[in-house]
């Protein structure tokens, strides 16, 4: 099957970076960040140690048209780094979407990651209804990104973590947007 390229995901703009669309000239900062092990175990999907064309894959499904909407922090307006992370909206049915992000390790503490993701909540691209989000209960910073972008606490759960090739505890929020 032959994905179509993405022709209609929006910029989204806030004031320290625009969230754009992946290209294929973010390939090396992406690995560079995907590669640091802080960063695979935060996530459900990137793999430490980053194996060969891992970046290339991920660049090429954040082109194509899918459930999936990913968008680079790119900081250059601002003086800042083309790469400063990745927010993602994947669709789920009846107008939800789950949301995902990474921040680069010298950007921790800055407050972008609670930025982008007040951005992309402002924003709602996708025309959602509701938003989940779930982060290990080892990254209490992350739980915080979300409650201050207006997320409440659902519970706890699990998810699989292919870094750390295991189950992990998780605690999911979600935000009711309409």
């Amino acid at each position: 099957m032959i994905l179509e390229p993405i022709t209609n995901q929006p910029d989204i703009a806030s004031d320290r970076f625009l969230l754009r669309s992946v290209r294929k000239s973010d390939t090396g900062l992406l690995q560079m960040y995907s590669a640091d092990e802080r960063i695979a175990r935060g996530t459900r999907s990137i793999p430490h140690p980053l194996p060969p064309g891992a970046i290339d894959a991920f660049v090429a499904r954040a082109q194509t048209a899918s459930d999936e909407e990913m968008w680079v922090l790119d900081g250059t307006a601002s003086g800042l780094d083309e790469v400063l992370g990745v927010v993602a909206l994947e669709r789920m049915d009846r107008r939800q979407s789950e949301i995902s992000f990474w921040i680069a390790p010298a950007c921790w503490n800055s407050g972008l990651a609670s930025e982008a993701v007040s951005a992309i909540v402002a924003a709602n691209p996708q025309s959602c209804q509701t938003l989940f989000a779930a982060v290990f209960q080892d990254n209490p910073v992350s739980a915080r990104v979300l409650t201050n972008a207006g997320f409440d606490y659902l519970g706890d759960a699990e998810a699989f973590s292919v870094a750390r090739n295991s189950t992990v505890a998780t605690w999911t929020y979600v935000l009711k947007l309409h």
